[in-house]
């Protein structure tokens, strides 16, 4: 894939953007909607990526970097924290608790002054560490997270950086901002990661990055006072003293914070940023758009290891079932995309749910319900991607109106949503989960026989069964029934289809 970026006269005006519903999305206009997905990883406040965008663009302007230089850091900016899902399941693992909130409560930490820690930060640390185990065990895992808190640093930095600037130069993006990805967490003494680079040795863009991203940070959770404050006493530490000038410069003439600030509304700054961008947008192909969907759907996969390949198997067994119903060449492309971008809003969720072997609590289930909502939300903003927005919603609804988030009836379901909510189910129960394993395809069959046709579209799945030999399968565990594992009466459980 090449996308050419247009680097000319990246600048703030006045005019106000309008998503173009029947024309080609843009590349910014992608980017800056699937950027609020990455948030969601991150446990960040909504806008996180985008309002790094402008305070970094706005400070290389300040210190007189040229176009093509901060076209590089505008793209870079919003993709800063794509490879942040890759590293989920490790910090679970590692931490014990929600992946989100470590992630949250790390970018307001200085975790490079260990026998100095903040009363928020061990606050943090005592709720997620371990929930609901032993104050020994608590007490033993933070001792050897402390011991081992380099090693850990260095291992999650790497997995989500390399994977960052893997999936940036993917896109066909500069080389440059692919390299600023890399090196986002390296500090101005070199003492960040994942090189240790110092000083200059580390890419001016990064060094840009990671000055708006702490800004972000520290002014939504306490204020753009104590983002600068904090930022002035790491500057010569972790940031480049020259930035970190710049930015004070800035917010003195009250020209840092615009459209940044706790109360602005995101619509204001998601404005600002899509009028920020390069003036001539960059126009997509359809197989430029295409392979932006499949590189979300791989980041929004790489979130657990039991969804590794879900996203592409649900769009794979979704465009085999639309072929075989005879769908239309434009109705299949729309398919296509919205099985690849379905589960976006899952983001979200908490490796702590996504990966727990025993039964979901009702909060946990509230939570999973959410995910439909939250990624229609995000993809409802790419104008073009409405459609595709509606059929992410509606991919757990039921004809009987027993699906989930707004118990929709078969009235009220197009039949694409129909079919991807077959595709879907059938994806999962085609996978590992953590509470059991794949499924072969007599009993997937036995299960979802059961559903027709109360909750799903017999049509769809008498194409889904017409196709299934030539579906690709990954390997499945015990052919012992699902019902020996479970103690439930359906398999409705919304456990089991996640």
């Amino acid at each position: 894939m090449l996308i050419q970026t247009n680097p000319a006269r990246i600048r703030e005006t006045s005019a106000t953007y309008i998503a173009d519903e029947s024309s080609d999305p843009t590349l910014q206009e992608i980017l800056v909607a699937l950027s609020f997905a990455l948030d969601l990883t991150e446990g960040a406040v909504p806008g996180h990526a985008i309002r790094s965008c402008l305070l970094a663009v706005r400070l290389a302007q300040a210190v007189g970097l040229d176009e093509t230089t901060v076209s590089d850091l505008y793209y870079a900016s919003l993709l800063k924290d794509v490879g942040c899902s890759s590293n989920s399941a490790r910090m679970c693992q590692i931490v014990g608790g929600d992946d989100r909130v470590v992630k949250a409560g790390a970018k307001l930490a200085d975790w490079t002054q260990p026998l100095k820690p903040e009363l928020s930060t061990l606050k943090m640390l005592w709720q997620q560490v371990l929930p609901g185990a032993s104050l020994v065990r608590k007490g033993a895992r933070i001792v050897k997270l402390a011991a081992t808190q380099h090693e850990n640093n260095r291992e999650l930095i790497e997995l989500r950086c390399d994977r960052g600037a893997t999936i940036v130069r993917k896109l066909g993006l500069p080389l440059e901002a692919a390299v600023a990805v890399r090196h986002l967490d390296e500090h101005w003494d070199g003492g960040g990661y994942p090189q240790g680079l110092k000083g200059t040795a580390i890419p001016i863009l990064s060094r840009l990055m990671a000055v708006s991203q702490h800004l972000d940070a520290f002014c939504m959770e306490r204020g753009p006072q104590a983002a600068i404050d904090t930022l002035v006493d790491r500057s010569g530490r972790w940031f480049d003293p020259t930035l970190a000038a710049a930015a004070v410069a800035l917010d003195k003439s009250r020209k840092l914070f615009h459209h940044c600030l706790p109360d602005d509304r995101v619509a204001d700054t998601r404005e600002a940023i899509l009028r920020l961008g390069p003036q001539e947008q960059t126009l997509l192909s359809a197989v430029d758009i295409d392979a932006i969907c499949e590189t979300f759907a791989d980041v929004v996969d790489a979130k657990s290891p039991f969804t590794y390949r879900h996203s592409v198997g649900v769009m794979d067994a979704a465009v085999a079932i639309g072929n075989a119903m005879g769908l239309p060449a434009e109705r299949m492309q729309l398919l296509r995309r919205a099985a690849l971008l379905h589960d976006v809003g899952k983001l979200s969720i908490s490796n702590t749910i996504l990966d727990k072997p025993t039964r979901l609590d009702d909060n946990e289930l509230k939570i999973i319900k959410g995910h439909p909502g939250l990624g229609a939300d995000i993809l409802r903003h790419i104008g073009p991607f409405r459609e595709i927005a509606i059929m992410a919603r509606e991919h757990h609804e039921k004809l009987d109106g027993s699906g989930y988030p707004a118990n929709l009836a078969a009235k009220d379901l197009s039949l694409e949503s129909r079919l991807l909510a077959v595709a879907d189910i059938y994806g999962a129960l085609s996978e590992t989960r953590p509470y059991r394993e794949a499924l072969p395809p007599a009993q997937i069959i036995a299960i979802m026989d059961r559903d027709i046709p109360a909750k799903l579209d017999g049509a769809c799945y008498e194409a889904l069964r017409s196709v299934m030999d030539d579906l690709t399968l990954p390997a499945h565990g015990s052919e012992q029934p699902v019902t020996d594992r479970w103690a439930s009466s359906s398999f409705d459980a919304v456990e089991v289809y996640i």
